[in-house]
C-alpha cells in the first residue's frame, strides 16, 4: 500500500525519521505490515502520544497527499462521503426553459454538482494518498458502520452516479482516544497499534529530533521535568508536541539550564488547566515548605 516504504521495517523506520518520526520497532512493523498487507492501521492510545502526528509522518515520507476526516459526535454521511451542491442545481433548474423531470434529473445529477468528502476523495483519487481518520471513538455507531462498509470493499455506491470503486486503495490510518469500545467488526477490518507517552529517554531523543538547536543539557532536563509531570494526577498530561513547544519556548527565552522560576514562567505552554498548574506549583513547594521532588527533576 504504501511501496516506497515497504521495503522492509528498517526501510520504514529510516523513512519516518527523514519525516522527524522516530518510530519505535512496533511502530515501524505496524506501518509495515498494513502497507504489505493492504489493510487499515487502527492506532490507539491516550491523546498527545503521536498517533495522528504518524498518519501525516507517513504522508511526508512516501510524498503523497493527505486527506483527513476529523470525527465528532454527529458526523453523518454528508460530511463523510459527499453531498450534492443544491444551490447550484437550483440554479441550473432555475435557468432551465424546457424538458421534464427526468431529463432535469439526468443534468443536474452529474460530477458538476457532486460536492466530495474525504471518503469520497480518497476512493476516487488517481493515485493513492493517505487517508486519516481521526478520532473515530468520536462518532456514533451509526457512523462506524458507514465506515465499515467503505473500509471493506474501498467503494462508494452513489445511487444518480452507480458505484465508485478505488483505482488505487488508500493507506488508511485510524486513531482512537478510547473514549468508547469500537466495534470488534471495525476491529476486524484493521491492523492494531497502541501508542503510550515515550519513555524519558525515548522522549529526550525526540527533543533532540524536532528541536535540533537545543542543547543535549537542557533536552534531558526537559524531558526529566515532562515524565514527572505526567506521573502526577493532571486532568490532561502534556503530550509530545506541547513538550517540544515547550523546549522551543525555552531556546527562545536563552534559557540553558532549568530552575523553578522558569519552569513557572513556562507553564502554560505545557499545561492548559488551572488546576493542573496549582497541582504542579504545590509540586513545586512554591507558597509551601514541601513539594520539592519536581524542582529536583527540573535542575537534575
Amino acid at each position: 500500500m504504501i511501496t516506497d516504504l515497504a521495503a522492509d521495517p528498517g526501510s520504514v523506520t529510516d523513512s519516518l525519521l527523514q519525516a522527524g518520526y522516530l518510530a519505535d520497532p512496533p511502530i515501524a512493523d505496524a506501518v509495515f505490515f498494513a502497507s504489505c498487507l493492504e489493510k487499515p492501521l487502527l492506532v490507539e492510545g491516550p491523546a498527545g502520544v503521536g498517533k495522528t502526528e504518524l498518519a501525516k509522518a507517513v504522508a511526508r515520507a512516501s510524498q503523497r497527499r493527505l486527506l483527513r476526516l476529523q470525527c465528532y459526535e454527529g458526523l453523518d454521511e454528508a460530511r463523510a462521503l459527499y453531498e450534492w451542491n443544491y444551490k447550484k442545481q437550483l440554479l441550473r433548474i432555475q435557468a432551465s426553459s424546457s424538458g421534464s423531470w427526468t431529463e432535469m434529473q439526468e443534468d443536474i445529477f452529474t460530477q458538476d454538482f457532486l460536492l466530495e468528502r474525504p471518503l469520497l476523495t480518497a476512493i476516487r483519487s488517481p493515485e493513492q494518498v493517505v487517508l486519516l481518520i481521526d478520532e473515530v471513538d468520536r462518532v456514533e455507531v451509526e457512523t462506524e458502520a458507514l465506515l465499515l462498509e467503505v473500509l471493506s470493499d474501498f467503494q462508494i455506491s452513489i445511487p444518480e452516479l452507480g458505484t465508485v470503486a478505488a483505482k488505487r486503495k488508500p493507506a488508511v490510518f485510524l486513531t482512537s482516544n478510547a473514549t468508547r469500545e469500537l466495534s470488534e467488526a471495525l476491529r476486524r477490518r484493521c491492523l492494531f497499534l497502541h501508542l503510550s507517552y515515550p519513555d524519558q529517554d525515548r522522549e529526550e531523543q525526540i527533543i533532540r529530533l524536532r528541536v535540533p538547536e537545543v542543547d543535549d543539557q537542557l533536552a534531558r532536563q526537559v524531558a526529566r521535568t515532562v515524565h514527572a509531570f505526567r506521573g502526577l494526577e493532571l486532568i490532561k498530561r502534556p503530550s509530545i508536541a506541547e513538550t517540544v513547544d515547550w523546549a522551543r519556548t525555552l531556546h527562545v527565552l536563552g534559557i540553558a539550564e532549568l530552575d523553578q522560576p522558569t519552569v513557572l514562567r513556562t507553564l502554560p505552554v505545557l499545561l492548559k488547566h488551572q488546576a493542573d498548574a496549582e497541582l504542579v506549583q504545590r509540586e513545586l513547594g512554591v507558597g509551601s515548605p514541601g513539594g520539592a521532588g519536581l524542582a529536583d527533576a527540573s535542575q537534575a
